[in-house]
């Protein structure tokens, strides 16, 4: 049963009002974005003093202790005082139903409190990094493990999440690429519109309290706004420089497809673009969000953001910081107090009107009443509830399914001439598990693993062990990740020889990715490419038809050229959460097929980074036969695997590209198919990928971009036709003058199974160029 409190009869009586208001109207129109419900905000906004409306802005960091969260000193008593509208890392059924109890029963507004976290990729349940998600090419399952999380973490008190990280990364020195969705703006705007429908429901964040039963959707976050992984060197919180036509084209895009699907907030990241930080651009969060975008959610800043604007130099004092920073559009102050001491006295001073501080405040009060927190304050505190839908057996078993599907089969060559080293004979009678990382319950569950336990976890070793019950599986660590030392190489080689199969299980702990993890080099860390070649050349010298495999487990793409050289197999398993063993295990000894696609390109080394496939072709393009073209001395010029590359147990064949029509005009879409086929022994997914190049245009393009993509499921010799529409802002491009337009002129479209498609078809836009868009507003 339930322990619900009964709410105080001021609360009560607030919420009888709004609700009598609401009966009034028609069903269709009962939501809390109506006019109606807004007068319920100014009405509690005309209630409030200048302190109680700076509160609201004020969000407070929880501290912890061995008993759950509390709030830092004299927190109840802010709290009580109106000073404190929302809680950063204050979770727990239990905990957050008696902070909210202070705040609506014993304040004197009774305005219920916003309780905030980091639900990025699960939260008990933890599901692969968002990275790994994204290789799985699976919308549906992104979206479904969204809503798993958004189901636990609303169980524990949650109501808000910083999440989806949108980030467009295309250098993978940069930590939080393990965040994001990897290189690409069309898949990354697909991912972040799956990830905002997950947490927050299919009909936006003003409706997210619709509905029947308990509560299970979450506000959502879309971050870092704008260019955070555009970051120099690949260094975490530094400078993105970068012209407005990439910024258009590249990273806002998902930011935008993530506030069409309804997203309810929208955080301002670290950088400084240009020289302007976030959290002080008025042209970013005015200019672009509130007036190109019409957005009327919450923008809330980074942690300690605001204060930061001091270290950049564009703020001299700490109120300073705060007047940029309300002014330019940041509503809720993270974790440094700014706003808490200053903003009034800012008002006060005539530096920032009190209008302002209105609007900001009639956002936080929305998204209360959205979340149906004014009806009853304690929904989202239910102990019961959250006991029942914690690590559920259907959750575990949806991470498992789209943990299979992100893992990436790089290469799979015949052992010693015969056949593909995968998948592993289920009859083995050893196996020797090697690598510092194999029994590692922190690592598989990733950064950012919410409320995850690692006893919770399976790991490589675990899941080998659980496949092969009749087997013997023996596990050496080998060599650290962090050292160069070469201890445990012996004993190592010596199980390798002794085995019947080698896995090598390589990589990255789940802290070498993440905020604040930066690499300067991206090839395996410490002595484990020294333990792999040990094993591989003993395992060679002894058995040459001994199957060898490289599983890497990372949160960024690693440099591995002579892995790619020298292991028949190599598996990408990314961090894939509390069923990493299992999921590894159903891959690797063929109980599933492997389907998913690189979500980012993968180099050769550290040097050719950033490398990304939707490059530009320079005046010179690389050539092997001409030495004054884009290449190195020292290096190939190609990725070591490209974007959208992926293998699979059987193979399939593409035929017969063909469009509706050879052109049409500029606003008329075009309908592209192409035959697939299975050409293999067994079923398998393909993921079918669209390219499009724009020849010749007023402005220079990237020699292909992604378009479209379906996953289909192919039995053994079955074709099907996979269709797409190319429509007219799939053509588009910013012109010289920043128009969003469709030029006249032929392009090159591609199908396959990665952004090395060759099958290609020719299609010509004639007539006159349509603007699609005007001209953004100018950076100011």
């Amino acid at each position: 049963m339930s322990d619900r409190l009964v709410m105080p009869c001021s609360v009560r009586i607030a919420t009888v009002a709004l609700l009598i208001t609401l009966a009034a109207m028609p069903a269709s129109a009962q939501t809390p974005g109506t006019r109606r419900a807004e007068r319920f905000v100014d009405s509690l906004l005309a209630r409030m003093t200048l302190d109680e409306k700076v509160g609201q802005l004020t969000m407070t960091p929880a501290e912890w202790n061995q008993t759950g969260p509390r709030a830092p000193g004299g927190g109840d008593e802010q709290v009580r005082d109106g000073r404190i509208g929302s809680f950063l890392n204050f979770w727990g059924a239990a905990p957050t139903r008696e902070m909210q109890r202070i705040a609506v029963e014993q304040s004197r507004l009774h305005i219920p409190l916003l309780f905030s976290q980091d639900v990025i990729h699960g939260w008990r349940t933890v599901f692969p990094v968002s990275l790994a998600e994204a290789a799985s090419f699976d919308t549906a399952g992104v979206r479904n493990a969204a809503r798993i999380a958004a189901v636990e973490a609303s169980a524990h008190g949650i109501h808000w999440t910083f999440a989806p990280m949108v980030d467009i990364a295309r250098d993978p020195r940069w930590g939080r690429i393990v965040e994001g969705a990897g290189e690409d703006p069309h898949l990354g705007e697909l991912m972040a519109a799956a990830r905002v429908r997950g947490f927050q429901g299919e009909l936006g964040w003003r409706r997210i309290a619709e509905g029947t039963g308990a509560p299970t959707r979450v506000l959502a976050t879309v971050k870092h706004f704008a260019a955070y992984g555009a970051a120099e060197g690949g260094r975490d919180y530094n400078t993105a420089d970068i012209s407005e036509r990439t910024l258009w084209e590249v990273y806002l895009p998902p930011f935008e497809a993530a506030l069409r699907e309804g997203a309810g907030s929208i955080m301002a990241s670290f950088n400084d673009i240009g020289g302007t930080p976030s959290h002080a651009s008025r042209w970013l969060l005015d200019d672009v969000l509130r007036r190109r975008w019409r957005y009327d959610g919450l923008v809330v800043s980074d942690w300690s953001g605001v204060q930061e604007l001091l270290a950049h130099g564009v703020a001299a004092t700490p109120e300073d910081a705060v007047v940029l920073a309300i002014r330019a559009g940041v509503d809720v102050d993270m974790s440094d107090a700014l706003y808490s001491k200053h903003l009034a006295d800012a008002v006060r001073k005539g530096r920032v009107p009190v209008a302002l501080v209105d609007a900001s405040v009639r956002r936080v009060l929305r998204a209360k009443q959205a979340l149906g927190l004014f009806e009853d304050p304690y929904r989202y505190s239910d102990t019961t509830r959250q006991r029942i839908a914690t690590l559920t057996p259907a959750h575990r078993a949806a991470a498992r399914e789209l943990a299979s599907k992100a893992i990436v089969l790089l290469q799979n060559a015949p052992v010693a001439g015969g056949a593909p080293a995968l998948p592993l004979s289920k009859t083995l009678r050893s196996v020797a598990v090697i690598g510092p990382l194999a029994d590692d319950r922190v690592a598989v569950l990733g950064s950012w693993s919410g409320a995850g336990r690692p006893e919770d976890a399976i790991t490589v070793l675990a899941g080998v062990r659980a496949a092969l019950p009749q087997a013997r599986v023996t596990y050496d660590r080998g060599a650290p990740v962090e050292s160069l030392s070469t201890e445990g190489f012996a004993a190592a080689v010596q199980a390798a020889r002794e085995a019947d199969a080698v896995l090598l299980v390589l990589g990255e702990r789940a802290n070498m990715t993440g905020e604040a993890s930066s690499r300067a080099s991206i090839e395996l860390p410490g002595s484990q490419l020294a333990l792999a070649q040990a094993v591989v050349r003993a395992t060679r010298a002894s058995d040459p038809r001994k199957p060898v495999v490289a599983v890497l487990m990372n949160g960024r793409p690693l440099a591995v050229q002579w892995l790619a050289d020298s292991v028949p197999a190599v598996v990408e398993s990314w961090l894939l959460g509390v069923e990493h063993g299992n999921a590894l295990a159903d891959v690797l000894f063929g109980d599933v097929n492997p389907s998913g696609r690189l979500p980012v390109t993968v180099p050769r080394a550290t040097g050719q980074v950033p490398i990304y496939y939707a490059h530009r072709n320079t005046g010179r393009p690389a050539a092997r036969e001409n030495g004054y073209t884009s290449k190195y001395l020292d290096l190939p010029w190609t990725p070591l695997w490209s974007f959208g590359h992926g293998l699979s147990y059987t193979t399939f064949r593409y035929a017969n590209l063909r469009l509706d029509a050879p052109s049409a005009p500029a606003r008329q879409s075009v309908r592209v198919s192409v035959d697939v086929a299975n050409t293999g022994t067994r079923a398998g997914d393909e993921i079918v990928q669209l390219y499009l190049r724009d020849d010749a245009a007023s402005v220079a393009r990237p020699v292909r971009e992604l378009k479209g993509f379906r996953r289909v499921t192919l039995r053994p010799g079955e074709t099907r036709t996979v269709d797409f529409v190319v429509r007219p802002v799939d053509l588009s491009l910013y012109g010289l003058d920043m128009r969003r337009v469709v030029e006249p002129g032929t392009f090159t479209l591609w199908a396959g199974g990665s952004a090395e498609a060759t099958l290609e078809a020719k299609y010509r836009v004639v007539g006159d160029t349509l603007v699609v868009e005007p001209a953004p507003p100018r950076v100011r």
